[in-house]
């Protein structure tokens, strides 16, 4: 790892082979091949094989860095309530900026999620279809900084691993935030899609205050995405 970013390497740079890197760190294979596998799963490396082939740097994807953050905020018991404090910020941040950055084409895949949750009866459907608009949200965004954040808080703050559910009018309503989100990020009007933003999703935190309050200081619970 030292020596990717002290070399100032890139994703698709050499690293050298097993034999190369064998010697140059003074360890053995299974040492090394263990170091390798650990870098691989988190993306930092990847291995080519054939001629000319060997350890490249890898490009680490947000879902990488988004679980473990995740994990490291599930198991220091961060509280439901201060991961959902963490959301109200960063989520008006990314819709100030999708605003600002989204193309038309990220704009109608929205629409086309707003429609999916007004049809939608099954309350785990309509939990996924929520998480798939914010998530169109932060990639429209163009900040991956703000997007890795959203991606960890996303496997934390949406409440359904805490039991939270949401009545024909609490859905109605989220659609309808929807819709006013998506039409401030049409019209370019970056403020006022941040600032329906944050009332969107203080809306969460006021539900809980009212109907499950005792969340707030419960350790938060981790969602595991399939596959994950």
């Amino acid at each position: 790892m030292g020596r990717i970013i002290n070399s100032g390497l890139k994703p698709g740079d050499v690293l050298g082979t097993e034999a190369d890197l064998v010697a140059e760190h003074e360890v053995s294979r299974p040492t090394l091949r263990e170091s390798l596998r650990m870098l691989e799963a988190q993306g930092v490396i990847a291995l080519r094989p054939g001629p000319g082939g060997g350890v490249v740097v890898g490009r680490p994807s947000i879902d990488s860095l988004a679980h473990a953050l995740s994990v490291f905020l599930y198991l220091q018991g961060v509280p439901f309530g201060t991961v959902l404090k963490a959301r109200e910020v960063i989520e008006p941040a990314l819709a100030f900026e999708a605003a600002t950055n989204g193309q038309d084409a990220e704009f109608d895949e929205m629409d086309k999620s707003i429609e999916r949750m007004r049809d939608v009866e099954d309350q785990e459907d309509f939990v996924l279809e929520n998480r798939t608009f914010h998530q169109l949200i932060a990639q429209a965004s163009r900040n991956q900084v703000l997007e890795s954040f959203w991606e960890a808080i996303s496997l934390l703050a949406h409440g359904e691993q805490h039991a939270i559910r949401f009545s024909f009018g609490n859905r109605m309503h989220v659609v309808k935030a929807h819709e006013e989100i998506l039409a401030a990020c049409r019209d370019r009007k970056p403020e006022i899609a941040a600032a329906r933003m944050a009332s969107h999703v203080g809306e969460l935190e006021h539900l809980v205050k009212l109907k499950y309050r005792a969340l707030l200081d419960e350790p938060t619970r981790m969602l595991i995405k399939a596959g994950g």
